[in-house]
């Protein structure tokens, strides 16, 4: 299937409109539950950055749980969602950059193992080089995915939205669609009637309501049989704040601005946001804007917020070099606990410790992050919880 390369994805020349390449579409089995999704998902973010370096990746299995969304002593149905993974096939035909076709197969997870805590997992070398390729997989937003009820939304979903700048999935053939959709063995499922009723239009439905793309299906007949389907989509502006901040709005706020005017990159401005809190960051901004002949001012508050220059300084009456305070050095050990983190663990950490709070200590979390006065204790206990004996 020839399909168009989104516009920003080009550069120079290649933004014309008459120039088109064919992009590879990685087809997962549809058979995954809607618990599954959720976990290839965060697994694969989690490895992203490292996909194709690293051939094994590891993260916490604690973590694991909370982002799909089930008790974390839940072992037995990780298990089983894992299991479930390994048993997945993921096939893909495209052409390579010498303009060769390729087809291949590989099992979503080459292996997967749960031993002290961590969730050790792998992918094939093939299968990951595909999987970090950007025109091939779009990150799915985990704040959008876990507003999903029903994994044939999820499933229709994540097969549209890469396509949300070109504005059509294009044709896919009807055997095709059932099997994205995980329901191609199924008889039942081979009148068109039957599965526009029971799958088409309720997954529409879902991914309408609760997703930031709108969907529309339109068909294709030979005489009076459907034989085709492909699926219109347009961006959804009640849920546009879904999009990349995870429900935030980082990138609107005053302190992500100045955090970029002195030179921080998008990615490291909004860690920092979740890290430590925008009235943290904002205090840290005002130290360093004080401060005469800063070369490399991000460097410098990246210094400022490992050794907690301004705000320590500032109760104690000490300058820069003086000795910190037992507050200012369990805000350090603080510190490097949450550096030491993935990002997908630093989300859920906050997740879980906003669980835990309601009304004005909820606020102030909100506001200061790992930062808040108000939630001290209530912090202190989440680490200890995680790494006993860490402010010893």
């Amino acid at each position: 299937m020839d399909e168009d390369i989104p516009r920003e994805k080009l550069t120079g020349a290649l933004r014309r409109g008459a120039v088109k390449k064919h992009v590879a579409a990685i087809h997962v089995s549809g058979k995954l539950t809607l618990l599954q999704r959720r976990l290839s998902n965060v697994l694969l973010l989690n490895a992203y950055d490292t996909l194709v370096s690293q051939a094994v990746h590891r993260i916490d299995a604690r973590t694991l749980c909370l982002m799909i969304g089930y008790n974390s002593n839940d072992m037995e149905t990780l298990k089983q969602s894992l299991r479930g993974l390994a048993e997945t096939v993921a096939e893909w035909d495209m052409l390579d950059a010498q303009g060769r076709q390729e087809w291949g197969v590989s099992s979503l997870l080459s292996y997967a193992k749960l031993k002290g805590g961590v969730c050790e997992y792998a992918y094939s070398p093939a299968l990951a080089e595909k999987l970090h390729d950007p025109k091939v997989f779009a990150l799915i937003n985990l704040n959008i995915q876990r507003r999903f009820t029903s994994g044939h939304a999820l499933a229709l979903y994540e097969n549209c939205y890469r396509f949300v700048r070109t504005g059509s999935t294009g044709w896919w053939s009807l055997d095709t669609f059932r099997r994205l959709m995980g329901v191609s063995d199924s008889a039942y499922y081979e009148v068109f009637k039957q599965l526009n009723a029971k799958i088409i239009k309720p997954a529409v439905e879902e991914v309408n309501r609760s997703s930031n793309i709108i969907v529309t299906p339109e068909t294709r007949k030979m005489g009076r049989t459907v034989t085709d389907i492909r699926f219109r989509i347009e961006e959804n502006p009640q849920l546009a704040i879904l999009d990349l901040d995870d429900g935030e709005g980082v990138r609107k706020s005053e302190i992500y601005a100045r955090l970029v005017k002195l030179g921080a990159s998008d990615r490291l401005a909004r860690q920092w946001i979740a890290e430590h809190g925008e009235g943290t960051l904002g205090a840290k901004l005002d130290y360093v804007d004080a401060q005469d002949g800063v070369r490399n001012p991000v460097r410098y508050l990246s210094a400022a917020l490992k050794g907690d220059f301004g705000t320590a300084a500032a109760t104690t009456g000490a300058g820069e070099g003086a000795p910190l305070s037992d507050r200012a050095e369990r805000l350090k050990r603080l510190q490097a606990l949450v550096a030491a983190r993935s990002p997908t663990q630093r989300d859920a950490d906050r997740r879980m410790v906003l669980s835990r709070l309601s009304g004005a200590a909820r606020d102030d979390f909100e506001r200061h992050g790992w930062m808040s006065a108000l939630n001290a204790e209530a912090i202190r206990t989440f680490w200890e919880e995680l790494h006993p004996g860490a402010f010893d």
